[in-house]
């Protein structure tokens, strides 16, 4: 949470002196949901941990009757159903996913899903910070109306509520004064946060977006639909802004490639002026099997760095591979690279991330994940230079039904010079953690 992080990092400071690192809490999210095809996008556009074929993990045609249909993989052998009609409770078989209103009022979709999760210890500098809880983590509402302009001129946008222990540390903290979502915390763990409110125009092939809306900088995202595992990256939280407020524009160049393209006024805020900023990138598809995204930001991206009235300017960029190795093996390559320097030039954060990840799927409903993570942070502002931190994950992804999904984990932290990613100043961590994630 936002006050457990700032004591957190006065405690380094005071400890280390000179040598401490002070990371920046991100607030990142975005793609689209992984878990259900119909999940809404929550951020980053195409920018996706697994392929669309991944995401829709259910045939729409596996609807199970007393007549066992071919090519209906319920988890129980092609075709099985139980003698009644209905599915088989262990197959979890069953059609479209259920929706809150199964037809749109007002011409909005409107939806959501809840994340309750459980982990054994907290991963500091990170979201899961509220440990030994079976929590709610994310309560999720959207309403949107997507922008289509293939006929003409379209109007849309998109609103996104949310509460929760993630909330805190998804409110617009870039500006410490208590503005727009900031102060609504409810405890010292829960909290309120609106990250998305964006109105959005398209035409052809062009779409501009203008208002408050998650970053398309990175892999990971705040929602729980958008990512394989439970827990996040540290590149993600440390490295990454979450929201921007401005504008950006989305051109579809063709069948293979987007570009985007804008302007923001710095990372994590609400509607207040908080930097200075350029937005863009790319993605193209390789072939059948091969995509490539990069993405940047280049400018001001805070005016009062981590509440100490110092103006942080720099670039990020972000570089993401994704091979289908197999037709159930995936890999996808990650490469943060982020410098940042005050007025005056000394350096504030220097930092690279490098993570790979190997999705497996199983069946239709057992998908198996391994994230290796290495991140070098350096500050020449704080004495650091070269400190370098591991995360190794191994999690598994369970879908009951179309709409349930359980991500059981295990993960270790390795922090090589004991800057507090673990907790009590430990060199290296193992935390078990488990959610499921509803959508609706």
């Amino acid at each position: 949470m936002k006050i457990s992080k700032t004591a957190l990092l006065a405690a380094i400071a005071c400890a280390f002196g000179t040598q401490a690192w002070a990371a920046e809490p991100s607030t990142t999210t975005n793609s689209y949901g992984y878990y259900a095809a119909d999940a809404a996008p929550v951020a980053k556009s195409n920018v996706r941990l697994a392929s669309a074929e991944m995401a829709e993990v259910i045939p729409a045609s596996c609807s199970c009757t007393d007549t066992p249909i071919s090519g209906c993989d319920t988890g129980l052998g092609e075709g099985a159903c139980d003698t009644s009609g209905a599915c088989d409770s262990a197959g979890g078989c069953g059609g479209d996913p259920w929706r809150l209103f199964s037809n749109d009022p007002f011409g909005l979709t409107i939806g959501g899903w809840s994340n309750i999760g459980y982990h054994t210890a907290n991963t500091n500098l990170s979201f899961n910070n509220y440990a030994d809880h079976v929590q709610l983590q994310q309560q999720w509402l959207y309403a949107e109306k997507i922008a289509d302009g293939s006929g003409g001129l379209g109007f849309g946008g998109r609103i996104d509520y949310l509460y929760g222990t993630d909330a805190p540390d998804t409110q617009a903290f870039g500006i410490p004064n208590n503005h727009w979502d900031n102060p609504w915390d409810n405890g010292g763990a829960y909290g309120h946060a609106i990250p998305q409110l964006y109105a959005e125009v398209a035409y052809g092939d062009l779409s501009v977006k203008a208002g408050k809306f998650f970053t398309i900088i990175g892999n990971e995202v705040v929602a729980a639909t958008g990512n394989f595992f439970y827990s996040r990256q540290l590149t993600f939280y440390n490295a990454e802004p979450f929201t921007h407020t401005g504008a950006l524009t989305s051109y579809k160049l063709d069948d293979a490639t987007t570009i985007w393209n804008g302007y923001v006024t710095g990372w994590d805020s609400g509607f207040e002026d908080n930097g200075d900023a350029y937005l863009g990138g790319f993605s193209r598809a390789l072939g059948d099997n091969v995509s490539f995204i990069y993405t940047s930001a280049l400018g001001r991206f805070n005016e009062n760095y981590l509440g100490g009235g110092v103006s942080e300017r720099g670039q990020i960029h972000s570089a993401i591979l994704n091979v289908g190795l197999t037709d159930n093996l995936r890999y996808i390559n990650q490469y943060d690279y982020l410098h940042t320097n005050d007025a005056t030039g000394i350096g504030l954060r220097n930092t690279f991330g490098n993570i790979h990840y190997l999705i497996y799927d199983v069946n239709d409903f057992v998908s198996l994940g391994s994230r290796s993570e290495w991140f070098n942070i350096s500050s020449e502002a704080l004495g650091i230079r070269n400190s370098d931190v591991y995360n190794q994950t191994f999690g598994m992804n369970y879908k009951f039904n179309p709409n349930l999904v359980v991500r059981p984990e295990v993960r270790w932290v390795w922090d090589k010079e004991t800057f507090g990613f673990n907790e009590n100043g430990k060199t290296s961590q193992a935390f078990f953690g488990m959610d499921a994630v509803f959508t609706f």
